[in-house]
């Protein structure tokens, strides 16, 4: 997949976001969603997300065929960063780019597909759009993501071109920040 697909099905995810906020709920309990964005609008929360992207400037793209793996955040992870991270993070494009496309491995990966490919320990390692390993691991009753162990806390949100997992934390590709 080229890095440029990626980046723009990654901005596509958070951009229309915001404009359909209000129709989560309802969005919850209808078909499967037509894109990975409306996917991560009926998981959550995401209005922090959608302002990094577009301090990213890459807001307007493209919504592509996918498929997509998200590991999106909630408003409630970037509450978690430390204080005037959000705000510095949003002021330098170039890490703000890696941070939102360290979210995205390419391909639709539900949490049965991370069992299947997970090592007797439980590790997963997949490659992120970002280009850094993300590593899993599996327990009995979650999955954690990330070297901080981030909480998948809503799995297997489906739509036509991938699938979203709500996380609880925000992820930093290594050695980048």
């Amino acid at each position: 997949m080229k890095r440029l697909d990626a980046v723009a099905a990654v901005v596509a995810l958070f951009a229309v976001g915001s404009l359909h906020a209000q129709a989560a709920p309802a969005m919850a309990k209808a078909a499967e969603p037509a894109t990975v964005v409306e996917a991560a609008v009926a998981a959550g929360q995401f209005k922090t997300l959608v302002a990094a992207v577009e301090a990213a400037g890459l807001v307007p793209t493209l919504s592509g065929p996918g498929p997509f793996t998200v590991f999106a955040p909630t408003d409630a992870a970037f509450a978690k960063l430390p204080e005037g991270a959000v705000p510095s993070l949003l002021k330098d494009k170039k890490k703000l780019t890696e941070v939102l496309t360290y979210h995205v491995v390419a391909g639709r990966i539900t949490a049965a597909d991370l069992k299947a490919r997970a090592d007797k320990d439980g590790n997963v390692k997949l490659k992120t759009v970002e280009g850094s390993e993300l590593k899993l691991h599996l327990t009995e009753s979650a999955v954690h993501v990330g070297d901080k162990f981030a909480n998948v806390v809503i799995a297997d949100v489906p739509a036509k071109n991938g699938i979203v997992h709500a996380i609880d934390a925000v992820l930093f590709p290594p050695k980048k920040m």
